[in-house]
């Protein structure tokens, strides 16, 4: 009885571990693709004068980019890019939606983020 104890009791610590470890590493994913895309949209170079602004489709290909770095798979038509007051001064929005599944043993799960320039 206490051999079964034991075994069910690490089968279910190896389950917390294992979804902790899943989530974890995409909670970070996430985090890091969020703070690739806060520097996209600042455009600091481009507010210098420094380098030439970037069209809306090549914003969702370097977001999409960067999330292929951090492990994430990330389509363009899944990147939103808004530009207030179009030309060098621009303010640039972008925000992707995406979803990630987490696999356990016994179930499954998805997890839905949407990384975005704007703070909160």
């Amino acid at each position: 009885m206490r051999l079964l104890k034991i075994t069910l009791s690490l089968a279910v610590l190896v389950l917390i571990i294992s979804a902790a470890w899943q989530i974890g590493s995409w909670e970070v994913a996430n985090m890091n693709l969020q703070e690739e895309i806060r520097d996209m949209a600042s455009q600091a170079g481009t507010h210098l004068g420094i380098v030439v602004p970037k069209s809306d489709d090549d914003v969702r290909e370097e977001v999409v980019r960067k999330a292929k770095d951090h492990g994430i798979d990330l389509q363009p038509d899944q990147v939103t890019v808004r530009r207030i007051n179009p030309g060098e001064k621009s303010i640039l929005h972008v925000t992707a939606d995406y979803t990630v599944p987490v696999n356990l043993a016994f179930f499954s799960f998805n997890l839905h983020f949407t990384p975005s320039s704007e703070k909160r």
